[in-house]
């Protein structure tokens, strides 16, 4: 299980002595902690627990993307130092020849022909994908390929 994983990472971390690590994954635990009180449950299961990985990953990635802008290297590499704890829970992405591939069944085995059908086609395409590609990305190449 995901959430247990972070709890024994976190300890690990406090015993070693890795300040930036343990807070980080205390943090990430609380935000876990908070969606199992929203759901009215005790923990999470690995998919709920994804989710909540996921948001978290793109508030790290805009966060680097924002403070680029503002020229502040140090706030950029912290968020950076984060994203890279992160992505040691979150599944190994899927390449864009793949999501290419998943794309194209679900156009196909649909029937889907114009942009009106593009709703469709990402309701399909979403829980093939789950954690493992971003929605940004899988709506670009479901555009491209209802465009042409």
């Amino acid at each position: 299980m995901i959430e247990q994983k972070i709890y024994e990472d976190y300890v690990a971390a406090m015993k070693n002595r890795e300040k930036e690590k343990a807070g980080f994954l205390s943090f990430l635990r609380a935000q876990l902690k908070n969606a199992a009180i929203e759901t009215r449950s005790e923990t999470l299961g690995d998919e709920k627990t994804l989710e909540v990985l996921q948001k978290q990953k793109k508030r790290l990635q805009e966060t680097i993307e924002s403070v680029q802008a503002s020229g502040r290297d140090d706030l950029r590499q912290e968020a950076e130092r984060e994203l890279e704890f992160l992505s040691a829970y979150l599944p190994e992405p899927l390449s864009e020849e793949e999501i290419r591939r998943i794309v194209d069944e679900v156009v196909q085995s649909t029937g889907a022909s114009s942009m009106k059908d593009m709703g469709r086609v990402m309701k399909e395409i979403l829980p093939r994908t789950g954690a493992r590609a971003d929605a940004k990305e899988i709506s670009l190449l479901v555009r491209q390929k209802l465009s042409s």
